[in-house]
């Protein structure tokens, strides 16, 4: 298959054009105004495109192989960290356990600096847009926790005393989980299974961090909660709709974040933002406790400062926990071979045509990324095209649609409590037939069957994370933004296959562009290879230069 991306034509709209238009979609004439929108935009091929014999059910994963040196969580995430080099000027999790348990630094010290950083870096006409929600008083409670048990040469785990953030799209007990809404506000009152997680593993959980609106668009804007900005230049995005969640990390509030992909949303960011996200296979990590969305490619996962971090996290989240039906069945994770850095033997799957499909930049420092695995012995198998019109249709469907249903109550009640871009996205999940949403499940599972099949002669795909770096945030937009879809296709391109198919894939920072804003390396790999996309990510970073945002804080000294 030839490499083919359709041109996005839609037209960039703003303003009272945005809310005539959202209107008019949502009136009578809306039907019609949505069958030219998607006809415009090619839907009309994807329809008539054969699925073969695919059932609309999702194709169960092998297992491959099991862990070939089994430990529990905590020990895993102990090897992650002890695997980390000298931590130098980065507060990374290996830094904090360096300075707990060597540099005599007390957690409620740490917490109190990091509340004396949020208030000047998050308030105010020049603040960051992190936090939608904190109570100072608990954390700082959760902090003298930690330090008794540090003192005492009992900690629970690596992360006992690092401080983390979560989206607000994930419970916390005492919280609302407002999905960046301005309508959600009943409290949480039990954690969700990530959170419950992180305490148990002594982790100190900061506050809810901002995100776009019901996670529905990749650009990070919140008209309710206000921009999230990036701290590399505060005029541009973080990528969304784990917006805050990467901009927390990379300010150096936190090592750690949780955020959720249903559509590229941890690693766009963390490409954006200059750290590392990893989009885990389906139901790797367990969705208790996260209201439901997009139930078919929804994910939530860590966010850190260093794939070490990153790794660290992972193995205290993943497993199953009894209650999400889809991480019943997975074999143990694990991260056996984790610190080999030679990679004799490993296959990079690339097709060229379309890993060029990126701005200059990005592909010149994704390039760099190729180099430094090949240069450690992997090799370079070229593979066929993506069909990325089937791929984006596809996966569209199904995200919008169930977007649509999970939102339906509150759209008949209250439509105008939502913002232009979410009541632009709900509308065409509401237009989609119901045999389009067989249609795409029935693709869904032949596209994953297809991925297996090609991934059996290649153990890793790479890309760029995103086609280009942060793009600028439209102020004259501000606050209810833009419908601009060819930025949306830009942040998109890459991440969509491994929401639609369930696979895992992590984005790793590669660089910088020539404006100094951060470049994502993508490797997407097989169902439940997490360790083999953490083994590879540690040797692209190793190999990329590192240095703080413009605007940074330090809280370890």
């Amino acid at each position: 298959m030839t490499y083919q991306r359709n041109p996005v034509k839609a037209p960039r709209v703003s303003g009272m054009a945005l809310k005539a238009f959202v209107n008019a979609l949502e009136s009578g004439v809306g039907s019609v105004m949505l069958e030219k929108l998607v006809r415009d935009s090619g839907i009309e091929h994807w329809r008539e495109l054969p699925a073969g014999d695919a059932p609309p059910v999702q194709l169960p994963f092998p297992h491959g192989a099991p862990a070939a040196e089994p430990q529990s969580p905590v020990e895993q995430a102990a090897r992650a960290i002890a695997a980390a080099p000298q931590p130098g000027e980065r507060a990374t999790v290996a830094a904090y356990v360096r300075a707990y348990r060597e540099g005599g630094v007390e957690p409620l010290s740490v917490v109190r600096r990091i509340h004396e950083a949020i208030e000047r870096i998050d308030s105010g006409k020049d603040r960051l847009g992190l936090f939608v929600a904190r109570n100072p008083d608990e954390v700082l409670r959760a902090a003298e926790a930690a330090g008794e048990r540090l003192r005492a040469g009992r900690p629970l785990s690596v992360l006992d005393g690092v401080p983390v953030v979560l989206k607000d799209e994930v419970d916390l007990a005492g919280f609302p989980t407002t999905l960046g809404t301005k309508f959600r506000k009943e409290v949480a009152v039990a954690d969700s299974t990530v959170a419950a997680r992180l305490k148990a593993a002594g982790a100190i959980i900061l506050g809810k961090a901002n995100m776009n609106e019901i996670g529905i668009n990749p650009i990070g804007l919140n008209p309710h909660h206000g921009a999230a900005r990036n701290p590399w230049n505060r005029a541009h995005i973080t990528g969304g709709s784990s917006s805050a969640s990467g901009a927390a990390v990379a300010v150096g509030l936190c090592p750690l974040s949780i955020g959720a992909d249903g559509g590229g949303s941890i690693r766009i960011p963390a490409a954006l933002c200059g750290i590392v996200g990893l989009k885990a296979t389906w139901g790797r990590i367990p969705e208790t406790g996260v209201p439901p969305l997009c139930w078919n490619v929804a994910h939530v996962g860590p966010m850190g400062l260093t794939v070490d971090d990153v790794a660290a996290m992972y193995a205290l989240l993943a497993g199953p926990d009894g209650h999400d039906v889809v991480a019943q069945t997975q074999p143990a994770h694990h991260l056996s071979g984790y610190e080999n850095a030679d990679l004799s033997g490993v296959r990079l799957g690339i097709c060229w045509p379309y890993f060029e499909d990126a701005d200059a930049d990005v592909v010149a420092r994704c390039k760099d990324a190729v180099k430094a695995l090949t240069g450690a012995g992997a090799t370079v198998v070229e593979v066929p095209a993506p069909d990325l019109n089937t791929i984006l249709w596809t996966h569209s469907c199904i995200i919008l649609s169930e977007m649509a249903e999970a939102m339906l109550a509150h759209v008949k009640s209250r439509p105008s409590d939502f913002g232009f871009d979410s009541r632009t996205n709900l509308a065409i999940g509401r237009h989609f037939r119901a045999t389009d949403l067989v249609h795409a499940l029935r693709h869904r599972h032949r596209l994953t069957r297809e991925l297996l099949a090609l991934m059996a002669d290649v153990d890793v795909l790479v890309t760029p994370t995103t086609a280009s770096t942060a793009p600028v945030i439209p102020e004259e937009t501000l606050p209810h933004g833009e419908s601009n879809l060819p930025v949306v296709d830009a942040l998109m391109r890459f991440v969509r296959l491994a929401n639609l198919t369930g696979f895992p894939a992590l984005s790793v920072p590669a660089g910088f562009d020539r404006a100094g804003l951060p470049v994502g390396v993508q490797l997407t790999g097989r169902p439940y290879e997490e360790h083999l996309l953490l083994r590879l990510g540690r040797v692209v970073e190793r190999a990329t230069e590192t240095r703080p945002p413009p605007i940074h804080v330090s809280v370890l000294r």
